[in-house]
Protein backbone atom coordinates (compact mmCIF):
# COMPACT_ATOMS: atom_id res chain seq x y z
CA UNK A 1 0.00 0.00 0.00
CA UNK A 2 1.42 3.63 -0.65
CA UNK A 3 2.12 5.74 1.74
CA UNK A 4 -0.08 8.61 1.87
CA UNK A 5 1.94 10.98 4.40
CA UNK A 6 5.89 11.29 4.96
CA UNK A 7 5.36 9.96 8.38
CA UNK A 8 4.00 6.71 8.25
CA UNK A 9 7.35 6.01 5.88
CA UNK A 10 9.99 3.83 7.82
CA UNK A 11 12.67 6.76 7.98
CA UNK A 12 15.02 7.42 10.74
CA UNK A 13 14.21 9.97 13.65
CA UNK A 14 16.63 12.60 12.18
CA UNK A 15 14.82 12.39 8.94
CA UNK A 16 11.36 12.48 10.04
CA UNK A 17 12.78 15.71 12.14
CA UNK A 18 13.65 17.34 9.19
CA UNK A 19 10.81 16.58 7.27
CA UNK A 20 8.43 18.37 9.85
CA UNK A 21 10.66 21.18 10.02
CA UNK A 22 10.14 21.30 6.54
CA UNK A 23 6.50 21.40 6.49
CA UNK A 24 6.93 17.91 4.23
CA UNK A 25 3.59 16.32 5.00
CA UNK A 26 2.32 14.29 2.00
CA UNK A 27 5.12 12.46 -0.42
CA UNK A 28 4.69 13.29 -4.47
CA UNK A 29 3.88 10.02 -6.34
CA UNK A 30 7.44 9.45 -7.28
CA UNK A 31 8.55 9.32 -3.41
CA UNK A 32 5.42 7.57 -2.35
CA UNK A 33 6.12 4.73 -4.97
CA UNK A 34 10.08 5.07 -4.83
CA UNK A 35 11.36 5.52 -1.00
CA UNK A 36 9.43 1.88 0.23
CA UNK A 37 11.40 0.24 -2.53
CA UNK A 38 14.53 1.88 -2.03
CA UNK A 39 14.69 1.06 1.96
CA UNK A 40 14.15 -2.89 0.70
CA UNK A 41 17.54 -2.19 -1.29
CA UNK A 42 15.74 -2.47 -4.87
CA UNK A 43 17.41 -1.55 -7.63
CA UNK A 44 15.42 1.39 -9.34
CA UNK A 45 14.50 2.48 -13.05
CA UNK A 46 12.56 5.73 -12.44
CA UNK A 47 10.70 7.14 -14.78
CA UNK A 48 10.09 10.93 -13.75
CA UNK A 49 10.39 14.60 -15.10
CA UNK A 50 12.12 17.20 -12.90
CA UNK A 51 9.78 19.14 -10.70
CA UNK A 52 8.14 15.38 -9.45
CA UNK A 53 10.31 15.44 -5.85
CA UNK A 54 12.63 12.68 -7.14
CA UNK A 55 15.55 14.12 -5.62
CA UNK A 56 13.83 13.41 -2.25
CA UNK A 57 12.88 9.87 -3.15
CA UNK A 58 16.51 8.62 -4.01
CA UNK A 59 18.51 11.13 -1.30
CA UNK A 60 16.16 10.64 2.00
CA UNK A 61 16.78 6.10 1.63
CA UNK A 62 20.26 6.47 1.01
CA UNK A 63 20.48 9.26 4.34
CA UNK A 64 18.57 6.67 6.20
CA UNK A 65 20.98 3.70 5.16
CA UNK A 66 24.54 6.49 6.22
CA UNK A 67 22.27 7.26 9.43
CA UNK A 68 21.10 3.65 10.44
CA UNK A 69 24.91 1.75 9.42
CA UNK A 70 27.77 4.48 9.98
CA UNK A 71 30.58 3.29 8.58
CA UNK A 72 34.24 4.70 8.21
CA UNK A 73 35.01 6.05 4.52
CA UNK A 74 38.06 5.11 3.40
CA UNK A 75 40.54 8.18 1.96
CA UNK A 76 39.91 8.95 -1.51
CA UNK A 77 36.25 6.93 -1.37
CA UNK A 78 32.66 7.47 -0.85
CA UNK A 79 29.57 5.49 -0.05
CA UNK A 80 27.57 7.37 -2.70
CA UNK A 81 28.02 8.15 -5.80
CA UNK A 82 25.36 10.76 -7.84
CA UNK A 83 26.36 11.51 -11.08
CA UNK A 84 24.74 14.54 -12.64
CA UNK A 85 25.06 16.07 -16.42
CA UNK A 86 25.53 19.55 -15.03
CA UNK A 87 27.12 21.48 -12.61
CA UNK A 88 23.25 23.17 -11.85
CA UNK A 89 21.65 19.89 -11.25
CA UNK A 90 25.07 18.69 -9.30
CA UNK A 91 24.31 21.40 -6.65
CA UNK A 92 20.83 21.38 -6.59
CA UNK A 93 21.38 17.72 -5.56
CA UNK A 94 23.90 18.55 -3.09
CA UNK A 95 21.67 21.14 -1.62
CA UNK A 96 18.94 18.50 -1.42
CA UNK A 97 21.24 16.20 0.61
CA UNK A 98 22.24 18.76 2.61
CA UNK A 99 18.47 20.01 3.72
CA UNK A 100 17.21 16.55 4.18
CA UNK A 101 19.87 15.30 6.26
CA UNK A 102 20.67 18.37 8.38
CA UNK A 103 20.11 16.42 11.42
CA UNK A 104 22.00 13.24 10.32
CA UNK A 105 26.69 12.76 10.54
CA UNK A 106 27.52 12.41 7.24
CA UNK A 107 30.31 13.97 4.79
CA UNK A 108 29.49 15.35 1.31
CA UNK A 109 30.89 16.95 -1.38
CA UNK A 110 30.84 18.32 -5.42
CA UNK A 111 33.18 17.60 -8.36
CA UNK A 112 32.80 19.58 -11.48
CA UNK A 113 34.23 21.42 -14.23
CA UNK A 114 34.25 25.24 -14.79
CA UNK A 115 36.08 25.68 -11.42
CA UNK A 116 39.57 24.59 -9.64
CA UNK A 117 40.01 21.18 -8.63
CA UNK A 118 42.24 21.56 -5.56
CA UNK A 119 39.50 21.62 -3.21
CA UNK A 120 37.64 18.92 -4.49
CA UNK A 121 40.57 16.79 -4.30
CA UNK A 122 41.07 18.16 -0.89
CA UNK A 123 37.98 17.58 -0.25
CA UNK A 124 37.95 13.45 -1.26
CA UNK A 125 41.10 12.97 1.01
CA UNK A 126 39.35 11.80 3.60
CA UNK A 127 36.79 10.42 1.77
CA UNK A 128 32.69 11.04 1.82
CA UNK A 129 29.54 9.68 2.68
CA UNK A 130 28.18 11.18 -0.48
CA UNK A 131 29.51 12.47 -3.43
CA UNK A 132 27.98 14.27 -6.35
CA UNK A 133 29.47 14.66 -9.61
CA UNK A 134 29.49 15.56 -13.24
CA UNK A 135 30.96 12.82 -15.37
CA UNK A 136 34.07 15.10 -17.09
CA UNK A 137 35.96 15.73 -13.79
CA UNK A 138 35.34 12.60 -11.98
CA UNK A 139 37.00 11.05 -14.12
CA UNK A 140 39.72 13.08 -14.47
CA UNK A 141 40.20 12.80 -10.90
CA UNK A 142 39.99 9.25 -11.02
CA UNK A 143 42.89 9.13 -13.39
CA UNK A 144 44.84 11.69 -11.23
CA UNK A 145 44.30 8.70 -8.61
CA UNK A 146 42.17 11.62 -6.65
CA UNK A 147 38.94 9.69 -6.44
CA UNK A 148 38.61 5.60 -6.22
CA UNK A 149 34.92 3.99 -6.42
CA UNK A 150 36.13 1.16 -5.12
CA UNK A 151 33.98 1.18 -2.07
CA UNK A 152 30.36 2.46 -3.53
CA UNK A 153 27.13 1.21 -2.06
CA UNK A 154 24.49 3.25 -3.54
CA UNK A 155 25.40 4.62 -7.44
CA UNK A 156 22.34 7.33 -8.68
CA UNK A 157 22.50 8.29 -12.46
CA UNK A 158 20.15 11.21 -12.71
CA UNK A 159 18.53 12.64 -16.05
CA UNK A 160 19.66 10.06 -17.99
CA UNK A 161 18.47 11.13 -21.00
CA UNK A 162 20.01 14.61 -20.57
CA UNK A 163 22.99 13.04 -20.01
CA UNK A 164 22.57 10.79 -23.35
CA UNK A 165 21.61 14.02 -25.22
CA UNK A 166 25.15 15.93 -24.07
CA UNK A 167 27.10 13.15 -25.30
CA UNK A 168 28.37 11.45 -21.84
CA UNK A 169 27.41 7.92 -22.79
CA UNK A 170 30.64 6.46 -23.01
CA UNK A 171 32.16 8.49 -19.81
CA UNK A 172 29.00 6.83 -17.80
CA UNK A 173 30.05 3.37 -18.89
CA UNK A 174 33.70 3.43 -17.67
CA UNK A 175 32.53 4.84 -14.21
CA UNK A 176 29.78 2.23 -14.14
CA UNK A 177 33.22 -0.89 -14.57
CA UNK A 178 34.51 1.22 -11.95
CA UNK A 179 31.86 0.16 -9.46
CA UNK A 180 31.78 -2.21 -7.35
CA UNK A 181 29.28 -5.13 -8.74
CA UNK A 182 27.36 -5.54 -4.98
CA UNK A 183 25.55 -2.41 -4.73
CA UNK A 184 22.75 -0.56 -4.77
CA UNK A 185 21.74 1.29 -8.14
CA UNK A 186 19.20 3.88 -9.01
CA UNK A 187 18.24 5.10 -12.80
CA UNK A 188 16.39 8.32 -13.36
CA UNK A 189 15.42 9.57 -16.27
CA UNK A 190 12.10 12.00 -17.99
CA UNK A 191 11.94 9.75 -21.23
CA UNK A 192 12.62 5.85 -21.00
CA UNK A 193 13.68 5.51 -25.30
CA UNK A 194 14.78 2.16 -26.45
CA UNK A 195 18.88 3.19 -26.11
CA UNK A 196 17.80 4.71 -22.15
CA UNK A 197 16.12 1.06 -21.46
CA UNK A 198 19.52 -1.06 -22.67
CA UNK A 199 21.76 1.09 -20.67
CA UNK A 200 19.82 0.56 -17.51
CA UNK A 201 19.68 -2.75 -18.51
CA UNK A 202 23.46 -3.36 -18.09
CA UNK A 203 23.45 -1.37 -14.98
CA UNK A 204 20.26 -2.56 -13.17
CA UNK A 205 19.65 -5.87 -11.43
CA UNK A 206 16.05 -7.36 -11.44
CA UNK A 207 14.62 -3.17 -10.43
CA UNK A 208 11.64 -2.23 -9.60
CA UNK A 209 9.94 0.15 -11.98
CA UNK A 210 8.32 3.70 -11.01
CA UNK A 211 6.62 5.55 -13.58
CA UNK A 212 5.17 9.20 -13.32
CA UNK A 213 3.20 10.59 -15.67
CA UNK A 214 3.72 10.17 -19.38
CA UNK A 215 6.69 10.37 -20.95
CA UNK A 216 7.18 13.72 -22.31
CA UNK A 217 3.86 15.67 -21.15
CA UNK A 218 3.55 19.28 -20.90
CA UNK A 219 2.09 21.00 -17.62
CA UNK A 220 -2.02 21.81 -18.01
CA UNK A 221 -1.42 24.86 -16.06
CA UNK A 222 0.82 26.54 -19.04
CA UNK A 223 -0.66 28.52 -21.85
CA UNK A 224 1.32 27.42 -25.13
CA UNK A 225 1.67 29.42 -28.31
CA UNK A 226 3.89 29.44 -31.04
CA UNK A 227 4.34 32.35 -33.40
CA UNK A 228 5.15 31.70 -36.85
CA UNK A 229 7.56 34.55 -38.16
CA UNK A 230 10.41 35.38 -40.35
CA UNK A 231 13.95 34.91 -38.45
CA UNK A 232 14.49 38.50 -38.89
CA UNK A 233 10.99 39.35 -36.98
CA UNK A 234 12.08 37.19 -33.97
CA UNK A 235 13.44 40.26 -32.42
CA UNK A 236 11.17 42.91 -32.32
CA UNK A 237 8.55 40.04 -32.06
CA UNK A 238 10.72 39.12 -28.62
CA UNK A 239 10.55 43.07 -27.64
CA UNK A 240 7.08 43.21 -27.92
CA UNK A 241 6.03 40.36 -25.69
CA UNK A 242 8.59 41.13 -23.09
CA UNK A 243 6.69 44.86 -22.47
CA UNK A 244 3.53 43.03 -22.27
CA UNK A 245 4.78 40.55 -19.69
CA UNK A 246 6.04 43.81 -17.74
CA UNK A 247 2.99 45.56 -18.22
CA UNK A 248 0.72 42.57 -17.54
CA UNK A 249 2.59 40.89 -14.36
CA UNK A 250 4.94 42.37 -11.91
CA UNK A 251 7.39 40.71 -11.16
CA UNK A 252 7.37 37.85 -12.91
CA UNK A 253 10.84 36.68 -14.63
CA UNK A 254 11.40 35.38 -18.25
CA UNK A 255 13.67 32.72 -19.56
CA UNK A 256 14.91 33.14 -23.31
CA UNK A 257 15.65 29.98 -25.13
CA UNK A 258 18.26 30.02 -27.41
CA UNK A 259 20.04 27.47 -29.70
CA UNK A 260 23.97 28.56 -29.91
CA UNK A 261 26.11 29.81 -27.07
CA UNK A 262 27.00 32.65 -29.20
CA UNK A 263 23.23 33.07 -30.24
CA UNK A 264 22.57 33.61 -26.03
CA UNK A 265 25.01 36.32 -25.62
CA UNK A 266 24.00 38.45 -28.99
CA UNK A 267 20.89 38.41 -27.56
CA UNK A 268 20.78 39.34 -24.22
CA UNK A 269 22.97 41.89 -25.25
CA UNK A 270 20.62 43.66 -27.57
CA UNK A 271 17.70 43.41 -25.21
CA UNK A 272 19.39 45.24 -22.29
CA UNK A 273 20.27 47.50 -25.37
CA UNK A 274 16.53 47.97 -26.05
CA UNK A 275 16.01 48.33 -22.11
CA UNK A 276 15.48 44.99 -20.91
CA UNK A 277 18.26 43.76 -18.12
CA UNK A 278 19.34 40.60 -19.14
CA UNK A 279 21.83 38.44 -18.38
CA UNK A 280 23.43 34.82 -20.79
CA UNK A 281 23.64 31.95 -19.35
CA UNK A 282 25.63 29.02 -21.18
CA UNK A 283 27.91 26.08 -20.88
CA UNK A 284 31.00 28.47 -21.88
CA UNK A 285 30.31 30.50 -18.89
CA UNK A 286 32.72 29.68 -15.27
CA UNK A 287 30.72 28.27 -12.93
CA UNK A 288 31.05 31.83 -10.93
CA UNK A 289 29.34 33.44 -13.88
CA UNK A 290 26.73 31.36 -13.97
CA UNK A 291 25.58 31.20 -10.47
CA UNK A 292 25.72 35.00 -10.34
CA UNK A 293 23.81 35.61 -13.57
CA UNK A 294 20.99 33.08 -11.72
CA UNK A 295 21.40 34.83 -8.42
CA UNK A 296 20.62 38.35 -9.87
CA UNK A 297 18.05 36.55 -12.26
CA UNK A 298 15.98 34.82 -9.20
CA UNK A 299 16.10 38.17 -7.18
CA UNK A 300 14.49 40.40 -10.49
CA UNK A 301 17.55 42.31 -10.54
CA UNK A 302 17.84 41.28 -14.32
CA UNK A 303 14.43 39.43 -15.11
CA UNK A 304 15.16 38.01 -18.57
CA UNK A 305 17.18 35.39 -18.54
CA UNK A 306 18.67 34.09 -22.10
CA UNK A 307 19.53 30.75 -21.58
CA UNK A 308 20.75 27.28 -24.04
CA UNK A 309 19.43 24.09 -23.16
CA UNK A 310 22.08 24.10 -19.87
CA UNK A 311 19.16 25.56 -18.05
CA UNK A 312 16.52 23.49 -19.20
CA UNK A 313 17.04 20.91 -16.24
CA UNK A 314 17.86 21.53 -12.85
CA UNK A 315 17.00 25.07 -12.82
CA UNK A 316 14.22 25.58 -10.33
CA UNK A 317 13.39 29.50 -9.94
CA UNK A 318 9.97 30.45 -8.84
CA UNK A 319 7.78 33.38 -10.33
CA UNK A 320 8.97 32.52 -14.11
CA UNK A 321 5.67 33.53 -15.98
CA UNK A 322 6.92 33.49 -19.27
CA UNK A 323 9.08 30.88 -21.74
CA UNK A 324 10.17 32.03 -25.28
CA UNK A 325 11.66 29.85 -27.13
CA UNK A 326 13.50 32.30 -29.39
CA UNK A 327 14.85 29.37 -31.11
CA UNK A 328 13.21 26.02 -31.14
CA UNK A 329 15.17 22.80 -30.11
CA UNK A 330 16.34 20.55 -32.33
CA UNK A 331 15.20 17.34 -30.19
CA UNK A 332 11.72 17.88 -29.62
CA UNK A 333 12.20 16.14 -25.78
CA UNK A 334 13.95 19.30 -24.50
CA UNK A 335 10.96 21.56 -25.97
CA UNK A 336 9.36 20.11 -22.43
CA UNK A 337 11.78 20.74 -20.16
CA UNK A 338 12.09 24.21 -21.62
CA UNK A 339 8.40 25.24 -20.86
CA UNK A 340 8.96 23.22 -17.74
CA UNK A 341 10.62 26.06 -15.80
CA UNK A 342 7.24 27.93 -15.64
CA UNK A 343 3.85 27.08 -14.53
CA UNK A 344 5.93 25.55 -11.51
CA UNK A 345 3.99 24.43 -7.78
CA UNK A 346 0.71 24.40 -9.22
CA UNK A 347 1.55 28.55 -10.59
CA UNK A 348 0.16 29.40 -13.91
CA UNK A 349 2.52 30.08 -16.98
CA UNK A 350 2.80 30.60 -20.47
CA UNK A 351 5.06 29.61 -23.21
CA UNK A 352 5.49 31.22 -26.34
CA UNK A 353 7.75 29.67 -29.55
CA UNK A 354 9.34 31.27 -32.73
CA UNK A 355 8.71 28.95 -35.56
CA UNK A 356 10.59 30.45 -39.07
CA UNK A 357 10.66 29.06 -41.91
CA UNK A 358 13.85 26.65 -40.98
CA UNK A 359 11.93 25.37 -38.26
CA UNK A 360 8.80 23.61 -39.43
CA UNK A 361 10.20 20.45 -38.83
CA UNK A 362 11.49 21.03 -35.21
CA UNK A 363 7.74 22.05 -34.93
CA UNK A 364 6.51 19.12 -36.36
CA UNK A 365 8.26 16.82 -34.26
CA UNK A 366 7.07 18.69 -31.17
CA UNK A 367 3.69 17.82 -32.03
CA UNK A 368 4.27 14.51 -31.92
CA UNK A 369 5.77 14.63 -28.78
CA UNK A 370 3.87 16.59 -26.98
CA UNK A 371 0.59 14.80 -28.80
CA UNK A 372 -1.14 17.69 -29.32
CA UNK A 373 -0.91 20.71 -31.76
CA UNK A 374 0.77 24.07 -30.32
CA UNK A 375 -1.56 26.42 -30.67
CA UNK A 376 -1.34 29.27 -32.40
CA UNK A 377 -0.87 32.89 -31.99
CA UNK A 378 -1.41 35.26 -34.91
CA UNK A 379 -2.33 38.49 -33.13
CA UNK A 380 0.97 40.57 -34.11
CA UNK A 381 1.82 42.44 -36.75
CA UNK A 382 4.92 40.06 -37.78
CA UNK A 383 2.71 37.25 -38.21
CA UNK A 384 3.93 35.10 -41.54
CA UNK A 385 0.45 33.04 -42.78
CA UNK A 386 1.93 31.48 -45.59
CA UNK A 387 4.41 29.85 -42.87
CA UNK A 388 1.64 28.81 -40.45
CA UNK A 389 -0.19 27.31 -43.95
CA UNK A 390 2.48 24.86 -44.56
CA UNK A 391 2.72 24.13 -41.23
CA UNK A 392 -0.70 22.43 -41.64
CA UNK A 393 0.59 21.31 -45.03
CA UNK A 394 3.43 19.20 -43.78
CA UNK A 395 1.06 17.60 -40.93
CA UNK A 396 -1.55 16.75 -43.16
CA UNK A 397 0.70 15.05 -45.00
CA UNK A 398 0.47 18.04 -48.22
CA UNK A 399 4.13 19.48 -47.91
CA UNK A 400 7.43 18.43 -46.72
CA UNK A 401 9.42 20.89 -44.65
CA UNK A 402 13.12 21.69 -45.66
CA UNK A 403 15.87 20.17 -43.75
CA UNK A 404 17.66 22.78 -41.71
CA UNK A 405 21.48 23.36 -41.65
CA UNK A 406 23.33 20.49 -40.09
CA UNK A 407 20.19 17.89 -40.55
CA UNK A 408 18.14 17.47 -37.55
CA UNK A 409 19.75 15.16 -35.45
CA UNK A 410 23.29 13.80 -35.52
CA UNK A 411 24.75 11.55 -33.53
CA UNK A 412 25.64 11.90 -29.74
CA UNK A 413 29.23 12.33 -29.59
CA UNK A 414 28.84 15.48 -32.38
CA UNK A 415 29.27 18.65 -32.85
CA UNK A 416 25.18 19.95 -33.77
CA UNK A 417 25.19 23.47 -35.24
CA UNK A 418 22.12 25.54 -35.00
CA UNK A 419 20.53 27.73 -37.92
CA UNK A 420 22.54 30.91 -36.66
CA UNK A 421 25.90 29.34 -36.45
CA UNK A 422 27.64 28.61 -33.48
CA UNK A 423 28.11 25.29 -31.79
CA UNK A 424 25.00 24.04 -29.69
CA UNK A 425 25.51 23.96 -26.05
CA UNK A 426 26.52 20.91 -24.09
CA UNK A 427 27.38 22.64 -20.48
CA UNK A 428 31.04 22.12 -20.00
CA UNK A 429 29.80 20.17 -17.85
CA UNK A 430 32.92 17.99 -17.27
CA UNK A 431 35.52 20.74 -17.78
CA UNK A 432 37.33 19.23 -20.17
CA UNK A 433 37.46 19.51 -23.96
CA UNK A 434 39.36 16.82 -25.69
CA UNK A 435 37.37 13.76 -23.96
CA UNK A 436 34.72 13.77 -26.12
CA UNK A 437 34.93 16.08 -28.79
CA UNK A 438 36.18 19.60 -30.24
CA UNK A 439 37.43 21.89 -27.89
CA UNK A 440 34.59 24.44 -29.20
CA UNK A 441 31.60 22.40 -26.59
Amino acid sequence: MTPTEFEALPLAAPLQRALRELNYQTPSPVQAQAIPLLLEGRDLLGCAQTGTGKTASFALPILHAIHSNPRQVRPKSCRTLVLAPTRELAGQVGKSFTTYGQHVRFRQTLIYGGVGQNPQVSAMRGGVDVLVATPGRLLDLIEQRAVDLSSVEFFVLDEVDRMLDMGFLRDVKRIVSLLPSNRQSLFFSATLAPNIVELAQTILRNPARVSIAPETTTAERIEQQVCFVDRESKKPLLEQLLRGQADAVEGKLTIVFSRTKHGANKLAKSLCAAGFPADAIHGNKSQAQREKALERFKKGLTPVLVATDVAARGVDVKDVGLVVNFDLPNEPEAYVHRIGRTGRAGADGRAVSFCADDELEYLREIEKVIKMPVPRWDDHQWHHEALAERHLRIKTGGGKAPQSQGGRRQGGGGNRRGNNGGTRDYSNASGRQNRRGPASR
